[in-house]
Order: C-alpha cells, then sequence, then structure tokens
C-alpha cells in the first residue's frame, strides 16, 4: 500500500534555520502556501520546536568531527530522519543533506527539490585540493540529476551546473531578504558604545577564512576616526581579537554576536557602510552574490565589496558603493577612508540603493 504523506515538505539543512536567513524566507513562504513543513537542521542541542504556524523543526547537536567522518554522520542523521517522515516533497538545503533526502524521495516516490546556494565542488575548503574537489562534484552530479527542482543564487552558478551536469539550467533564488521598511534608530551605535553620527563600518555574518577580514582589521589601522564592527561569529573570531590586540585597535574595533535575522537590518542600518571582502581563491567566490550585500542595501547601506564579476555588477553596475581588491591594502585603505568621509558620494550611493 502507498504511505500517506505526514508532511507535506521535510526540509533539511546542515545549519540553523533560526540563524539562516535564506532558509527562513524560504520556509515562510511555503507554509504562507498553506504547506506543513518539516524541518531538519543542526544545533547547539537537540530540540524539538513548534517555530511558527504549519513549521516544526528537529534540531540536531551538531556531530563531532570534521571533513569526511563529519559529513558521514551528516548523512546518516539526515537519512535515518528523513526516511522516517513521509512527505510529498523533499526539500535539500545544500548539497550536504541532498543524498538523504533523494533516497526518501525516491522511498515514497516524492518530489525532490535541491537548493544550491553554493557552487559548492569549488567552495574555498576544495581549493588546491582536486581529490576532495571532484568528490563533491561527483556526489552533486549523481544526485542533482534526480532533483525534479534545482535553483541557486546567481547566473553564473546555474550556468556551471548546467555545462558541467547536462541539466536544465537551474533557476535564481536571489539572497535578497524581504522587502521591508527600515530606518537608522541608533542600536548599533548604542551597541558598540559609540556617539551618534560616529562613522562605523560594519562586517556581519560568519567570521571564517578567505573573507578579507585580517586585511579589514589590519586597514584600520589608516583610517582614522571610524569603529569597525563585526556583527557575528564564527573560528576566524579568536584571531581577529587576538590581531586586534596585537595592532592596539581594542578601542576602535567591536566584536558584537550575531543576532537572529528577523532583528539583523535594524542593526545594519545605523552603519556607514557594509563590507564584503570574498577574496578570489575559489570558483564559488567569484560566482557569489553574498547575502550580506543585499541586507546592506536593503538597509539603505553603501557597500564595499570585492571586485569579483557577479558583486561588481550589482555594486559598480548600480553605482551603490565602491569594489576593491582586498589583496591590495592602499587601495582598500583609500576606499575606507573615502566612503567614510565622502559625505556627497554616501547620498549618491543611498540614493541609488532603490534602483538596485
Amino acid at each position: 500500500m502507498p504511505v500517506i504523506p505526514t508532511v507535506d515538505i521535510v526540509f533539511a539543512l546542515t545549519g540553523d534555520v533560526r540563524r539562516n536567513s535564506r532558509a527562513l524566507k524560504q520556509l515562510r513562504l511555503f507554509t504562507g502556501l498553506g504547506a506543513r513543513v518539516e524541518v531538519l537542521c543542526l544545533g547547539p542541542t537537540r530540540a524539538s520546536v513548534a517555530f511558527e504556524p504549519g513549521l516544526h523543526l528537529e534540531v540536531f547537536p551538531h556531530p563531532p568531527g570534521a571533513g569526511p567522518p563529519f559529513f558521514a554522520r551528516v548523512h546518516r542523521l539526515f537519512r535515518r530522519e528523513a526516511l522516517a517522515r513521509p512527505a510529498r516533497v523533499y526539500h535539500a538545503s545544500d548539497l550536504y543533506t541532498l543524498p538523504a533526502l533523494a533516497t526518501a524521495a525516491r522511498r515514497y516516490g516524492a518530489r525532490l527539490a535541491y537548493d544550491a546556494r553554493e557552487c559548492y565542488p569549488h567552495v574555498s575548503a576544495t581549493a588546491g585540493r582536486p581529490w576532495v574537489r571532484r568528490f563533491w562534484q561527483s556526489v552533486e552530479g549523481r544526485y542533482v540529476r534526480r532533483a525534479d527542482a534545482v535553483f541557486t543564487v546567481s547566473a553564473p552558478i546555474a550556468e556551471h551546473m548546467a555545462r558541467v551536469y547536462g541539466i536544465p539550467r537551474p533557476g535564481l533564488v536571489y539572497n535578497v531578504p524581504p522587502r521591508r521598511d527600515v530606518r537608522p534608530a541608533g542600536r548599533l551605535h548604542t551597541l558598540a558604545g559609540v556617539p551618534p553620527g560616529h562613522p562605523l563600518i560594519l562586517h556581519q555574518g560568519h567570521l571564517r577564512q578567505a573573507r578579507g577580514l585580517p586585511a579589514l582589521v589590519d586597514a584600520l589601522q589608516d583610517v582614522p576616526d571610524a569603529t569597525l564592527v563585526f556583527l557575528g561569529d564564527g573560528p576566524l573570531r579568536p584571531r581577529l581579537e587576538a590581531q586586534t590586540r596585537r595592532l592596539g585597535l581594542t578601542e576602535r574595533i567591536r566584536f558584537l554576536d550575531p543576532v537572529p535575522p528577523d532583528d539583523l537590518l535594524p542593526l545594519t542600518a545605523d552603519a556607514t557602510l557594509g563590507v564584503s571582502l570574498l577574496e578570489d581563491t575559489c570558483l564559488n567566490h567569484r560566482y557569489a552574490l553574498p547575502n550580506k550585500v543585499f541586507e546592506y542595501l536593503m538597509a539603505g547601506v553603501p557597500v564595499l565589496a570585492s571586485d569579483l564579476p557577479e558583486i561588481r555588477r550589482v555594486v559598480a553596475g548600480h553605482d551603490v558603493g565602491e569594489v576593491v581588491d582586498p589583496a591590495n591594502r592602499p587601495g582598500l585603505v583609500a576606499a575606507l577612508r573615502h566612503m567614510c568621509t565622502d559625505l556627497d558620494a554616501r547620498r549618491r550611493w543611498t540614493a541609488n540603493i532603490p534602483r538596485v
């Protein structure tokens, strides 16, 4: 006998959806359409949460380890949990959950959706590691062809996947937050311990390698009368804090803990400029359109970003900030100083943001 689905959608993410703006946007779309959604995700502690109407979360502790052992444990966890939940649709919100959800979709004759939110075989962790890159490409190639719907974050990633895997061009779901009216309220200045109107350089999001963050800290030495705020956490935070102390910048750099996505933009709106400095270390970065770029723009904040093709198309193409090579220290310093001090340029960039 056919198995009767217990929910409409099983949605899985190797991370915590409560801290993931892209996942929350999709989940609220599904529940807004009347779907019943069961979410499988990772978090600090085990929890079973009725998160919002129509949306139930099963949160599992991060498996121990790193690299292949970690991903093997992730696969076994999500495979077991997905197979225990008959559904009409299985939605893999990253490559690492895709094989498990593809197995469940095949078991129950359900539809399979895949969100390729990165160019996974070419992320920074695979740079210079061709065998690792080939492994993830073989995994993605095997299971992406089973998916009934595939979408990604930028046109170059979509074109790359269509060419490499011989699939129809994936759809595009940009990392754009839902439109809302956001106005500066001074909360970020209060949290940073600086007076209203003081120039704030904001980097929000995960603190990790290959995002130009040590270069940003170093450049602040030559950007007087501005405070750098890191709003987020991640494995690079201890190194950045040590660098800050070593350079004597503890009075001018603030490290603030991350906030839930729904609380983020009112803080963002207080910044003088928002920074996104992905380094050109891999194809994924070269093709990226990061969440934070669109979050800055939604909050009305000009952007200083890496001079990479897709990012340049948005930032320079719409004249909403400046682009720079993070490895070019004089250029980075000059851009930071210009964006902090040129009020006429900031007015122009801000006026252009609604046209993006």
